[in-house]
């Protein structure tokens, strides 16, 4: 790479590193987090180069070797890796392929297009680069891109390419670049993402042969003919003549960000024959096709579609403890971005998956949305070098009938039960969120589930944050909670019932029942019955019901 270009990528990727927090690493950690993302890359790339084996989603690749600019620029580190090492061959492409650059977004577009006339769009097909070289109009040569000037040899797959058009509508000698993909009905990209769609077509032709119906599968997007005629529309036209019409049905000439806008979100979600990963707009204007490198070019860039997948950093590994005692981890991220939706946090669901995935502080996860709503983890792609040791709660201490008073280690249940008590499934209480109750057990006044029926006003205006007129709606909904119906109660205070079931007529007698009376009740089978007899049987519990009773509850 030039020195000229080397000093732009330096100062790049340091403005993107300063763009985001570095981390608070000291030299010796900064070194091995680095050492450990090069060789994960670097065996990425040997697996796909050499094997045709990809081993993670391309956009996961890109924003880990992004990931890894920018902790190179943090730490003033070299930037010496060579992604296409492995895929380096040792025949010449007769043209070199050129690289592309990436834009980031429609301002991004907006000035690559400034100054800029008869500017082109395609699909960016997600397959695997070649060139092909035809004699006399028939093929009788295909290159992978290797490092856009020494690719690998793949002539002995064309045989069994019948999707491809291995003789031209005329007897040309010609070389033209483009893109073999794995074929897809009816594929859009917006609804089913990459299909894994490239790393298909790379197995392939990394074997040393494939059979006629795997050839079959394989199609091609001619993208460019260098020694083409100069006028975009021409090129377009004649290589439709040639054989290949897709080229010309999936460009259209744009002008102004406006329209290169519409037309990705069109090619995003319409049904293509091919994979995509964004657009391609290209400059018809362009030099010689001898004065071609294989670099990126001034004259054609690129712009991908909204990843499917974000690489994000775990911050931290959290555990809320709810109601019944089960215990949720919760990761916290770096914020990343998917869909326009900012995601700082994530749920693992249970402290299962969290002990199987040993996801810790440090590691790169990929998040994606499930319904396009809720953000999920889809794998763990680097592990971080130096790994905390993470302590999880005890399951064994957490259960449906533990934590009825504000203990240090009980905070998170106890407080997930009054939010129960007070909220639509239980009291329905007005102005008492998780918040308030979280300020009324931290001020000392409330221990017990039931010691807010109690408080006064003057007490209420000790709290921190309670003025007058907050005090006063806090008494009002607590007046309201007296004149709640049984039912209500039963429900707040967490009766292991089914729904359905209407208890009474009042506590004494619930709390009687054996386990074949319980079963007696429609909707109640053994393991519930057990839990309603344990729950009524409950030193707390009973502790409570008397606590309601002291104050007239109706009920108890």
């Amino acid at each position: 790479m030039p020195l000229l270009l080397i000093l732009i990528a330096l100062l790049l990727h340091h403005s993107i590193a300063q763009a985001s927090a570095c981390p608070a690493w000291g030299t010796a950690q900064a070194e091995a987090e680095i050492a450990q993302l090069r060789a994960t890359l670097a065996h990425w790339d040997d697996q796909y180069h050499r094997l045709g084996i990809a081993l993670v989603a391309d956009e996961l690749y890109d924003q880990s070797r992004q990931h890894l600019l920018e902790l190179q620029a943090c730490f003033g580190l070299s930037h010496d890796e060579a992604p296409l090492a492995s895929a380096r061959g040792t025949i010449p492409h007769p043209i070199p392929h050129t690289g592309v650059d990436k834009l980031a977004d429609e301002q991004a577009v907006a000035r690559w297009l400034q100054g800029k006339r008869d500017v082109w769009m395609q699909p960016k097909v997600d397959g695997v680069a070649v060139s092909l070289i035809y004699r006399q109009g028939q093929l009788t040569g295909l290159l992978s891109r290797g490092d856009g000037t020494l690719g690998h040899d793949w002539s002995r797959h064309i045989p069994m390419l019948s999707g491809i058009a291995r003789q031209l509508s005329q007897p040309l000698d010609a070389v033209f670049q483009g893109e073999l993909y794995w074929r897809l009905d009816d594929h859009v990209q917006a609804e089913a993402g990459s299909a894994n769609a490239r790393g298909t077509v790379a197995g392939l032709l990394a074997r040393k042969r494939m059979t006629e119906e795997q050839g079959e599968g394989i199609g091609l997007f001619v993208w460019d003919w260098p020694h083409g005629p100069d006028n975009q529309a021409e090129r377009l036209a004649r290589l439709a003549v040639l054989g290949f019409p897709d080229s010309q049905r999936l460009s259209v000439a744009i002008e102004g960000v406006a329209e290169a806008t519409r037309w990705r979100q069109h090619w995003y979600r319409s049904p293509l024959p091919f994979a995509t990963d964004g657009v391609i707009l290209r400059q018809e204007s362009r030099p010689p096709a001898q004065r071609w490198r294989a670099q990126a070019p001034y004259w054609i860039a690129a712009w991908k579609y909204p990843f499917a997948q974000a690489l994000a950093q775990v911050r931290d590994v959290q555990f809320r403890i709810g109601r019944t005692g089960r215990i949720t981890p919760l990761l916290q991220l770096q914020p990343v971005t998917l869909d326009d939706r900012r995601i700082s946090q994530l749920s693992l669901g249970s402290l299962a998956s969290w002990k199987q995935l040993d996801v810790r502080p440090g590691d790169q996860i990929a998040v994606s949305l499930a319904g396009l709503t809720i953000p999920r983890l889809e794998s763990v792609v680097h592990r971080a070098a130096r790994r905390p040791i993470v302590q999880a709660p005890d399951p064994a201490t957490y259960h449906a009938l533990s934590c009825w008073q504000a203990d240090k280690d009980c905070q998170q249940q106890f407080l997930a039960r009054l939010a129960w008590l007070g909220g639509k499934q239980g009291l329905d209480l007005p102005g008492l969120g998780a918040e308030t109750w979280k300020h009324l057990v931290e001020s000392g006044h409330i221990v017990q589930l039931t010691d807010w029926l109690s408080l006064e006003q003057d007490q209420l205006l000790k709290v921190p944050g309670i003025a007058q007129a907050r005090a006063r709606q806090l008494q009002t909904a607590f007046a309201q909670a007296r004149r709640q119906p049984f039912q209500r109660w039963l429900r707040g205070l967490g009766v292991p019932a089914p729904s359905s079931l209407q208890m009474g007529p009042d506590w004494h007698t619930l709390a009687s029942r054996n386990i074949e009376q319980w079963l007696a009740e429609p909707g109640v089978g053994p393991g519930r019955a057990e839990q309603l007899q344990a729950f009524f049987a409950h030193e707390r519990v009973q502790a409570l019901a008397r606590n309601l009773r002291a104050h007239a509850i109706e009920g108890f």
